[in-house]
């Protein structure tokens, strides 16, 4: 059997019952399947779950923690242990933090909109935490960027557990109902977005021709249940898990904490039924740009594009620079850019089956124009979404 000192003895103080919290595990898993072994204490938890009654006399070396509540971040405190912090919070503690970049994360959210050419945007938030209002404020801040402005609901209830469901529910609809439409919004959490469509459903507003949504965390089991399917944004759990259980191996050795919190971007919006359409007020030029969104990666043209919706030339390439300020093929190729994007960041597909997929005629063109666009090469792309 491994001494303690060949093999570090390290309790996941981490939520079990989220999906965001089980990406976080595996991070941890795939840290430790590289550079371990560490015996791992786990144990099925919420993010509300008590101090656990075996802390204060537990003998390990080091703690990964998301903490819920004061009393868990002062039960850690007084483990007097090496420990790193994975949940932003206003809470009272001196651990060093491996999280979201939430201001990444709301620029976004209001891209996601502004390419789907919505001009009107809102914006459902609580005020409880400090990474609320950071999602919330660069939304807000990228669409006023745009010429645009952003309205907002406070709940008055500033958790996620309303103690007046029926009645909270009916103050959200009546929101929904008074915004004008079609109407972008995001909410800070995917339960609030959950509850957010419900509201919809309630005022008649339909989802998502007058009403998108797009929430946070993309946790499968709320997004998948939702009145509609709900778009979200994936936060790039696995590699926060892994750069966290990093930070920690480096603190269990002697090494001195980071000067600043370390931030991860998010992978971006995982697009659901909520939020695919396109806001456009010409039901020609709506055609064309969802033509454009299905095929762009079959490598169709502009050309394409006319044969298959009755607009003329001269009609489109004015509306789509009116629009979102690019010309059709601009478009196109961003389009086709997403995707290579998407498919970098979540397969293991070699850049030339990229390039085919998404409609490249040649592999480096696919290279040169990704990284005009992301500012840096595809292959270091993936590299550093994979590993922040």
């Amino acid at each position: 059997m491994p001494s303690k000192a060949s093999s570090p003895h390290v309790a996941l103080l981490i939520e079990t019952s989220r999906t965001y919290g089980r990406e976080l595990l595996h991070g941890v898993r795939k840290y430790v399947a590289e550079h371990g072994p560490w015996s791992l204490l786990v144990e099925s938890r919420s993010l509300e779950s008590p101090p656990p009654p075996w802390l204060p006399a537990w003998k390990g070396n080091g703690i990964l923690t998301r903490s819920g509540s004061q009393a868990m971040a002062d039960a850690v405190s007084r483990a007097k242990l090496p420990t790193v912090e994975l949940r932003s919070t206003r809470l009272q503690h001196s651990f060093p933090f491996v999280g979201v970049d939430n201001r990444s994360l709301g620029k976004s959210v209001a891209e996601h909109f502004l390419s789907r050419g919505f001009r009107h945007f809102a914006v459902y938030q609580l005020g409880a935490e400090e990474y609320f209002q950071q999602r919330c404020e660069n939304f807000v801040q990228t669409v006023a960027d745009n010429g645009y402005e952003a309205s907002r609901y406070h709940p008055r209830n500033r958790r996620e557990q309303p103690t007046e469901w029926e009645q909270a529910q009916q103050e959200l609809a009546d929101w929904v109902d008074q915004l004008p439409k079609p109407v972008g919004v995001m909410a800070c959490t995917d339960q609030l977005g959950f509850w957010l469509l419900d509201a919809c459903r309630r005022c008649g507003a339909i989802v998502p021709e007058e009403v998108a949504v797009v929430g946070v965390e993309n946790d499968a089991s709320l997004c998948n249940m939702a009145s509609t399917p709900l778009s979200s944004i994936e936060l790039n759990g696995v590699a926060i898990g892994y750069r966290a259980a990093e930070l920690l191996e480096h603190l269990m050795r002697g090494g001195k904490p980071p000067k600043k919190p370390i931030l991860i971007e998010p992978l971006g919006v995982v697009t659901r039924l909520s939020s695919d359409v396109v806001a456009v007020d010409e039901p020609e030029l709506a055609a064309a740009l969802l033509f454009m969104r299905e095929h762009a990666c079959d490598g169709i043209s502009v050309s394409d594009v006319l044969r298959a919706v009755a607009i003329s030339r001269s009609s489109l390439e004015r509306g789509l620079r009116k629009l979102l300020g690019r010309s059709p093929n601009q478009e196109l190729l961003r389009l086709k850019l997403n995707r290579a994007e998407e498919l970098l960041t979540h397969t293991d597909l070699t850049l030339a089956a990229i390039a085919e997929k998404c409609g490249f005629r040649r592999t480096q063109h696919l290279a040169e124009t990704f990284r005009e666009l992301f500012r840096t090469p595809p292959g270091q792309y993936r590299r550093e979404r994979r590993k922040a």
